[in-house]
């Protein structure tokens, strides 16, 4: 077994599977869990970003190297942000004030430091996306798909400068928001699934030695 390709693999079926998740969650209204998810989609998009950069080749590999370390830099901010829903503020441990900050519902900082992460993906997709050299119809799409991603990256942080989404906030509606991240989690499915089936018909030809 390709150890390399085996983990990108599965660092693939984890983003499609946590974005699916998502996007159920957030339909259903279960908000818990759309933020539990969130925790593990970090995860899966290291594994999938490092098996990518792994097969950059050599004249692209400065690309692909940004482009890890930009999924780093989400993966840490996002991973601090939901680990924070999840525990500080679903145990209802916050005072008033500092609710107001870390309570990701109030669009306050954490809120920010989200959108900052996904400017921080869109940064990674665009780079990788970049780094790859696509031998198939598939990994155009992907390759495509990937540097297309990069196109949040201005919205994240700009919109947040704002205010607009404390007025949102204030407006008390907060269906537009949902259905955002919706859309945004059906353009991102594709790109876990095209990456878990580059990585297996990679790894089939490896074993067959070609």
């Amino acid at each position: 077994m390709n150890l390399n390709k085996a983990v990108a693999k599965i660092g693939s079926a984890i983003v499609t599977v946590t974005v699916f998740l998502f996007a159920l969650f957030l339909i259903v209204d279960a908000t818990y869990w759309s933020f539990f998810v969130c925790l593990l989609l970090p995860i899966g998009f290291i594994m999938m970003t490092a098996g990518l950069h792994h097969e950059c080749p050599e004249d692209r590999r400065t690309a692909g190297t940004v482009g890890m370390m930009f999924a780093a830099v989400y993966c840490t901010l996002i991973m601090i942000v939901y680990f924070a829903q999840i525990t500080s503020v679903a145990n209802e441990q916050l005072g008033e004030q500092a609710a107001a900050l870390i309570n990701f519902k109030k669009y306050g900082l954490i809120f920010n430091l989200d959108l900052l992460g996904y400017g921080m993906m869109a940064l990674s997709t665009f780079f990788t996306g970049l780094a790859m050299r696509a031998k198939n119809r598939a990994d155009k799409a992907l390759k495509l798909l990937l540097m297309l991603h990069g196109a949040f990256f201005p919205g994240c942080i700009i919109m947040p400068m704002t205010g607009v989404f404390a007025k949102h906030s204030a407006s008390g509606n907060g269906s537009g928001g949902a259905l955002a991240l919706v859309i945004w989690c059906i353009y991102f499915l594709p790109v876990g699934i095209l990456a878990f089936r580059h990585f297996g018909q990679r790894t089939e030809k490896n074993e067959k030695g070609c």
